[in-house]
């Protein structure tokens, strides 16, 4: 019994050290060696808990899908005008510190190791089907109380999700250096007209 309740301590420290060795080193540069020395400890006892690598890679990938969640950012039942709450969920999903709940570099390694791994690319799936879901919900809501005018939720919710993903994709690639705000600011006014349109 206390050896599980030393590896429950241990674990979620080894892999939120795994989780800031890929930030600085990515995907290619990050070793078991490497988080041993960020936590000063040898590199079997790492082994030890997770047994191989590949089994760490997916605790972490569980890890990145809570992170990803962010339920802190999505709690917003103590607004209790609707329209208010709809304005503030559109706010809070196409801003700069919701995209960074997970950083970029490590979400988009992973999603290139989706795939190759069926294990990684469920996790994904999963993450995202289940904020697809949420916001499934909050559409056909605030639709029901005239804030939007939606006729598929889901076909909603999916576009929503996708315009949110897109934006780290902009910043990357096409951005030409202005502010991450800016395109945000046109993708969530975006998302609000097709919300607001009746075509949907």
């Amino acid at each position: 019994m206390r050896k599980n309740q030393s590896a429950d301590l241990r674990k979620p420290g080894i892999l939120e050290s795994y989780y800031q060795v890929l930030i600085q080193e990515g995907l290619e540069g990050a070793s078991i060696g490497k988080i041993a020395d960020r936590l000063n400890i040898h590199p079997s006892l790492i082994i030890h808990y997770f047994k191989t690598k590949e089994r760490m890679k997916l605790a972490l990938v569980d890890l990145l899908v809570e992170k990803y969640k962010a339920p802190e950012f999505l709690s917003l039942d103590h607004i209790e005008d609707d329209e208010e709450r709809f304005n503030a969920l559109m706010e809070t999903i196409f801003s700069f510190e919701w995209s960074r709940t997970v950083d970029p570099g490590v979400h988009f390694g992973f999603y290139y190791l989706s795939f190759r791994s069926e294990a990684i690319q469920e996790r994904f799936k999963q993450m995202f089907k289940e904020l697809r879901d949420h916001l499934q919900d909050q559409v056909a809501y605030f639709s029901s109380k005239g804030i939007i005018k939606v006729r598929d939720s889901q076909k909603a919710a999916d576009i929503v999700v996708t315009l949110m993903e897109g934006l780290e994709f902009h910043s990357q690639f096409l951005a030409t250096g202005t502010p991450f705000q800016v395109f945000a600011q046109t993708a969530k006014e975006t998302a609000i007209l097709v919300l607001k349109s009746g075509q949907i």
